[in-house]
């Protein structure tokens, strides 16, 4: 036969001292009474009566002059505030994790909030939750939540706050939130299970799984302890719950090879090692000793050590941790990370093991407080230094700036960058980096002052030189790039292709005469351009931007021909005559004697830069690419129209047939002779 106590057994923190408080009283020669049993085990309470501590069930029945201890579970407000106007003094024992779901409540209706407690509605804990909220609504579990949301159907849209006692199992817990996820719609949830509970009842069932049989220690009246009998039953085929070791009889356990043992929080060290040593004379190996499995949850902690625990719960404004110790623990929210951008639940998770930094111990009260934030600082400072040795890139967050530059959060190191070294031109605002990703080198770091200086700059010119030279390496003519137009001259336009700058002549840019590159292109624009020619020592590139497969000569041969009338745009005068735009890319001349049907000095006489105008191609000069354009041709046409149109007479068409002229149909002219 072998017999093992489970991991975690026995008094939880709050349990102990609360018990370890009302021994130092005693002990003290006080005199104080207990408000209602200060933990429920019957063994504790009549140890502490023997000690000279009595207890009470009311307020009023407290005798004058005496202290009064609060239990463990917590008393309502109303019995804080009336102890205090009759000048008792308090001795408050209530468990920390019960404290804490006090300020969640009372601070939910402060906000005008719904406080829902799940848990026993007669428990001692749950009526004390409901003590510091007026308006507080207490559900057993996930059918009776249901039940409360279908009573009201305003429920489901009241602004709900929900907690649980500490003592409730995990399964009831997390229906009773997927129940109140899926139907109302302003719900806060703060898990509140203790993670002492959890752990034990984790332990409990890992040891039941592996046992023929469990012993579970505990008061009947214990919530926790049922519980534990609850969870061990549905995993081991014999459960026995005793409250003292003179219920066990070992005999009843001949023939089970493995014997688990568990108890509830309010079980004492004592009462455990009685039924550990009844069951002892049976076993011939004990793989533990009892003493060195009690003292491992009794740790003690010491500001600025780093210590590991285990996410038990996490709520909008803080983590709490389980460090297997004597203290609850708990992250601000404001401690877990510098990085604005990251949400909680992306860094920690329930169940995650999380290393930390010790910022406060409070005894008194049994918390630690944690920071994730300043143990990752501690690690940072080492790794800036080494990035800064190592001439390494490093990734930030820009968190703020300032007259000389910006601030850049690097794992909680603050790191000064310069003005001159954030990248951006002049009369580009630094304020357009906050809160943005960058990557910077370490340039400086002086740890005695506390003071770390980078260089975004640095990197992007390391970066854009590698690109330059990838660049360079695979240029060709012809070959396309996507790129960023970067600046804008009278002949052309910038662009960076990927590390290098090339030059788009105002000439390639389109088809069209333009007069300014910002005709077409802007600053800042995504481009795609191809290469015309490169000289890689004198290291230039001349770019071209407009379609070279659409021939604008053959768009214009397709669509017109001589004699053809074409609307065009005066694109530029010359003291010859004028240039105009018959389609984009061919231009056509109109020479000044075909501009008006009369004589002109210059161009501008009768034209303007673009002007839309109505003419006539005379001719195309296919070999070398050139039109003819007349103004005067069109209007000739339209003068010999209206003259035939007034005269009523069909048009003449001379025709020359057996030497006789037909000037019009049934007439003839002689023959000349």
């Amino acid at each position: 036969m072998s017999l093992r106590l489970a991991e975690h057994a026995g008094f939880c923190y709050g349990v102990k001292r609360a018990v370890e408080l009302a021994e130092q009283a005693a002990a003290s020669g006080k005199k104080c009474v207990m408000l209602g049993h200060l933990i429920h085990n019957d063994s504790v309470i009549a140890r502490l009566e023997a000690m000279g501590i009595s207890s009470v069930e009311r307020p009023g029945d407290v005798p004058e002059g005496a202290a009064v201890i609060i239990r463990s579970h917590g008393e309502p407000r109303a019995v804080f505030e009336l102890l205090e106007s009759r000048g008792a003094e308090i001795l408050d024992a209530t468990c920390p994790n019960v404290s804490q779901i006090h300020k969640i409540v009372a601070e939910a209706e402060q906000n005008g909030r719904q406080s829902v407690i799940i848990g026993s509605p007669e428990h001692p804990e749950v009526r004390a939750i409901a003590g510091w909220c007026r308006r507080g609504v207490v559900l057993a579990d996930c059918e009776a939540l249901e039940r409360w949301l279908d009573e009201e159907p305003e429920n489901r849209a009241k602004p709900i706050t929900m907690v649980s006692q500490t003592t409730s199992t995990r399964a009831d817990w997390d229906l009773c939130v997927e129940k109140a996820k899926k139907e109302c719609t302003n719900l806060k949830v703060f898990d509140t299970i203790c993670g002492a509970t959890c752990k034990r009842q984790r332990a409990a069932q890992a040891l039941a799984a592996e046992s023929n049989a469990m012993i579970v220690i505990g008061d009947r009246k214990s919530a926790n302890t049922r519980h534990l009998a609850e969870l061990c039953r549905a995993l081991c085929p014999m459960v026995i719950w005793i409250e003292r070791g003179a219920e066990l009889e070992p005999s009843n356990l001949y023939g089970k090879a493995s014997i688990g043992i568990t108890a509830g929080a309010s079980t004492p060290g004592w009462i455990i090692k009685e039924v550990y040593d009844k069951m002892s004379d049976e076993i011939m190996e004990i793989e533990e000793s009892f003493a060195e499995l009690l003292e491992k949850s009794i740790k003690t902690l010491n500001t600025g050590e780093k210590v590991t625990g285990v996410v038990t719960g996490i709520t909008p404004t803080e983590i709490y941790v389980d460090l297997g110790t004597k203290h609850a623990g708990y992250i601000p929210v404001s401690e877990l990370t510098d990085d604005p951008t990251v949400k909680v639940e992306d860094l920690v998770k329930v169940g995650e093991e999380i290393e930390t930094y010790v910022m406060r111990v409070n005894d008194q009260e049994g918390v630690v407080t944690l920071s994730k934030k300043r143990l990752d600082t501690v690690k940072s400072w080492d790794d800036v230094a080494q990035a800064c040795e190592d001439h390494t890139t490093v990734e930030g967050v820009v968190t703020e700036e300032n007259k000389g530059g910006v601030v850049v959060s690097i794992k909680g190191v603050r790191v000064f960058v310069p003005a001159s070294q954030t990248g951006l031109p002049r009369e580009t605002p630094m304020s357009e980096l906050l809160k943005h990703k960058v990557r910077l080198r370490i340039t400086e770091v002086n740890r005695a002052r506390r003071r770390v200086v980078g260089s975004i700059r640095a990197v992007a010119n390391e970066e854009r030189a590698e690109k330059a030279a990838a660049v360079w390496e695979g240029i060709e003519e012809g070959k396309k790039y996507d790129g960023v137009v970067k600046s804008l001259t009278s002949y052309g336009a910038f662009v960076d292709i990927g590390g290098v700058d090339g030059m788009v002549h105002i000439s390639e840019l389109s088809w069209s005469r333009i007069k300014h590159p910002s005709e077409v292109v802007k600053t800042g624009d995504a481009v795609q351009v191809y290469v015309i020619s490169f000289d890689k020592e004198k290291k230039k590139i001349s770019l071209g931007m407009k379609d070279r497969g659409q021939d604008p000569w053959a768009v214009f041969t397709d669509k017109y021909g001589v004699g053809d009338t074409a609307s065009v745009k005066v694109v530029k005068l010359m003291t010859f005559g004028a240039f105009a735009e018959i389609v984009p890319g061919v231009d056509g001349l109109i020479h000044i004697s075909q501009i008006a049907d009369h004589r002109i000095d210059k161009p501008g006489d009768a034209l303007s830069e673009g002007e839309m105008v109505d003419v006539k191609i005379t001719d195309i000069d296919m070999d070398r690419k050139k039109v003819s354009l007349s103004i005067r041709a069109l209007l000739e046409d339209a003068q010999r129209s209206d003259a035939g149109e007034d005269s009523g007479e069909d048009t003449l068409v001379a025709t020359s047939e057996g030497g006789h002229t037909e000037v019009a149909p049934g007439f003839e002219s002689a023959p000349e002779e």
